[in-house]
């Protein structure tokens, strides 16, 4: 096992020993080729992987002992599925003559992890691991990459028998596509972007993945089109640029909302075309030629028509259709009426923006300070809730791999996790996690983890003692109930630090919170953040469930 992980060139893993991996970890200490980092809970493990995977390129590999291990790495292996990430789980099983036998620590987390992986193994001979896990890394990162879970019983760790390590593996129905676009496909799109008065560019994390970011920027260029990024996009293009107008969707930028769905031609690259990125799927593009590139045949025509379908990997095909641009001579005058169009939405906003500003410690306000203290190339992780979605809309992302979120299964817990795992993989590049109390009570256990293995980083906590997301839907959409909710006075987040060994300070201004985290950054341990935040303050702009992208919400 150990062989197989150094031959996949493997240097860290996230895990936590237990009965039915004591084989494993006994050959992982002998030979100390593999750091592996000691969590405080497999779920922490899996978002660790994640994190470290998202920011590297590389697959991230979790492990865990059988049954409540395997089980609890499951929230992390789901939040992979959905978000793509290079991930292999390796666990630990019963021995082979117990399985099915409702034996101790028992659990079938290959039937339980069936559908949120792109396979599983259940090992049932020594000799099959090297082949198990040559796959698992060959599917895990080809094609759309995802996790991949290989499972091993305790009595196959432990038994003797020659084996032969592949350098290549091929599994039946499997093949890895070239990503090549089709030359027909690439031909039609280039007359519908050339046709087109009012062409958009719809970015999502496949264009990270498969490293296209100059591709989208060049050829938005030469189309003078807007672009807008789904919430897994956001970093793929500067939001600096001057094309850029942010993330779209439920808390998408406004004038991203309105300018997509007034697009008359609509170019979606690396993307699933999500409900939580164009809401009204039924609405979506219904005045718009759709041009959907993606490398999963399965994502293209699933949610919303695709006018022009092409199956390919993202650089490919925007290379592609930009030099059949450049070779035409075709470069669009960047002054039209669709660019003046895209200048007013933006001035439009731009009062109700300078609003969300005004009073104290306003979120908003502080992911810009936040964007202000931190270089270009620092990574900012996000818990899911409220804090996530200022996060999207207001702290401007420079650079691919620098903004790292939970997008598809929205796990409650990720940020902290997937911080831990991103300064793994980048010990010289600062790290911080943009949290919510709730968020971030769910895995804060792993504050031991950062401290025993020195992996500092910063966690801001935006504290409104809520669920703030929850309660602004029911503030907003149940009449004002509120239901469970409140999450009261404890814990104080300073002595919580503090008593793991970090580092634990409250901010109550927007120059102590500069100050604070211009320290941080500095630390040699862990620092946590506590920023108190009126429970009643909510995330706008806002799209309401069930309604298009253009009926903005702005306050309520």
């Amino acid at each position: 096992m150990v062989e197989a992980l150094e031959r996949e060139k493997v240097e860290v893993m996230f895990g936590i020993p237990g009965g039915a991996t004591i084989p494993f970890f006994d050959e992982l200490i002998k030979r100390k080729t593999i750091r592996n980092i000691l969590v405080r809970h497999e779920q922490c493990a899996a978002h660790m992987a994640d994190g470290y995977a998202r920011v590297s390129g590389r697959v991230g590999v979790a492990t865990a002992t059988s049954g409540p291990g395997a089980t609890n790495l499951v929230t992390g292996i789901a939040a992979a599925y959905m978000d793509s990430t290079p991930l292999v789980a390796i666990t630990g099983q019963v021995p082979r003559s117990m399985i099915g036998r409702d034996a101790f620590q028992e659990a079938d987390i290959t039937g339980i992890a069936t559908p949120i992986t792109k396979y599983t193994f259940l090992v049932m001979s020594a000799s099959q691991i090297p082949s198990a896990i040559r796959t698992a890394f060959m599917l895990a990162s080809t094609n759309r990459p995802g996790p991949v879970l290989v499972d091993i019983p305790r009595d196959v760790q432990l038994e003797t028998t020659e084996v032969t390590f592949p350098d290549q593996v091929k599994l039946k129905g499997y093949t890895i596509r070239s990503g090549d676009p089709h030359p027909y496909q690439v031909k039609k799109s280039i007359g519908a972007l050339i046709n087109a008065e009012k062409p958009m560019i719809l970015v999502g994390g496949g264009v990270i993945m498969s490293g296209a970011s100059t591709e989208v920027i060049e050829l938005a260029e030469i189309l003078q089109a807007p672009i807008v990024t789904s919430l897994m996009g956001k970093g793929a293009v500067p939001e600096t640029h001057p094309l850029c107008l942010g993330i779209v969707g439920m808390h998408g930028k406004a004038e991203a909302n309105l300018a997509l769905e007034e697009a008359d031609v609509i170019l979606a690259v690396g993307t699933r075309i999500s409900d939580r990125t164009v809401m009204r799927l039924d609405k979506f593009g219904e005045n718009a030629k759709i041009i959907h590139i993606d490398i999963d045949p399965a994502e293209i025509g699933k949610n919303v028509r695709a006018d022009i379908p092409i199956v390919a990997d993202a650089k490919k095909a925007l290379k592609a259709i930009k030099e059949g641009l450049v070779k035409m001579g075709f470069k669009r005058d960047p002054d039209t009426p669709w660019m003046r169009r895209i200048k007013e939405l933006r001035n439009q906003f731009a009062s109700e923006y300078e609003e969300l500003l005004k009073g104290s410690l306003k979120p908003p306000k502080l992911m810009k300070i936040l964007r202000q203290v931190l270089p270009p190339d620092a990574i900012v992780t996000t818990g899911v809730g409220q804090n996530q979605m200022w996060s999207a809309l207001y702290f401007e992302a420079l650079q691919p791999r620098t903004f790292i979120t939970s997008g598809g299964l929205g796990a409650m817990g990720f940020g902290f996790p997937a911080a831990l795992g991103a300064k793994v993989a980048k010990p010289d590049k600062p790290v911080v996690d943009i949290d919510g109390d709730g968020s971030f009570l769910m895995t804060e256990q792993d504050l031991a983890t950062s401290i025993c293995e020195n992996i500092p980083v910063v966690v801001m906590v935006l504290d409104n003692r809520s669920l703030g997301m929850v309660r602004q839907w029911q503030s907003m959409m149940y009449e004002g109930r509120l239901s469970y909710v409140d999450l009261g006075r404890v814990p104080d987040f300073v002595k919580l630090a503090e008593a793991y060994g970090a580092e634990g300070v409250r901010v109550e201004s927007y120059e102590q919170f500069e100050s604070c985290m211009r320290r941080a950054l500095r630390s040699e341990v862990t620092v946590v953040i506590d920023i108190p935040v009126p429970p009643d303050e909510k995330v706008f702009p806002m799209v309401l469930p069930g309604k298009r992208l253009r009926e903005v919400v702005y306050r309520g």
